[in-house]
């Protein structure tokens, strides 16, 4: 894509603009968290921690967004219990709190998960979903990390393709339809891609 460029982090001028982003891909699965898109947004451009980011920028605009979590940190690490009561009160954010965590994953020392990757749609097709996951890739490489773990939802083949093309491979899959009203989706892919030694 011409006058792209792709950094680590953001600018916090940006904040809004990622998580809008970010939102209109992932609002879904935290709808029954959080019922209020405004609330959604919001709280994400509160919490997010850009350094543990990859973003596409053309025309001073970010336009994709791959996050991951590490031992040390993670995008949303920002979401906390306390961050939820206060945007949402107690209740509604202790209830919050319990469906978030039904996402929650840690890595192991080694190993970089993903957290997410967005691209607007207005840029697809382009490759840029393609570049960012290079990057994370590069930067676990880089970074001595021994693998790379993701999980995709069974309602996102494109994704799949996407992860599939990058030798990610898929190591187990979970079946929870009963939680579908919940998480918005019944099942989910974990793929690991493992980091060759140079």
């Amino acid at each position: 894509m011409d006058n792209s460029m792709i950094q680590q982090g953001w600018h916090a001028s940006h904040a809004l603009a990622v998580a809008s982003l970010y939102e209109n891909a992932f609002g879904h699965k935290f709808k029954a968290a959080i019922p209020s898109k405004a609330q959604r947004i919001h709280l994400l451009a509160e919490s997010f921690d850009p350094d543990f980011s990859f973003v596409v920028i053309a025309n001073e605009k970010i336009v994709g967004i791959a996050g991951y979590q590490t031992a040390q940190g993670s995008l949303t690490g920002g979401i906390t219990l306390k961050r939820l009561w206060r945007v949402l009160g107690f209740w509604r954010g202790t209830w919050a709190a319990l469906v978030l965590s039904l996402f929650e994953r840690k890595p192991d020392p080694k190993e970089l998960i993903m957290d997410g990757i967005v691209v607007d749609p207005a840029c697809r097709g382009l490759g840029l979903g393609s570049e960012l996951l290079s990057h994370i890739i590069t930067y676990a490489r880089e970074n001595q990390y021994q693998k790379v773990r993701l999980d995709v939802i069974d309602s996102n083949p494109r994704a799949r393709k996407l992860y599939d093309e990058k030798g990610f491979l898929p190591v187990r899959t979970d079946r929870f339809p009963a939680l579908k009203w919940l998480v918005g989706f019944s099942g989910s892919t974990t793929m690991v891609y493992e980091i060759q030694a140079s």
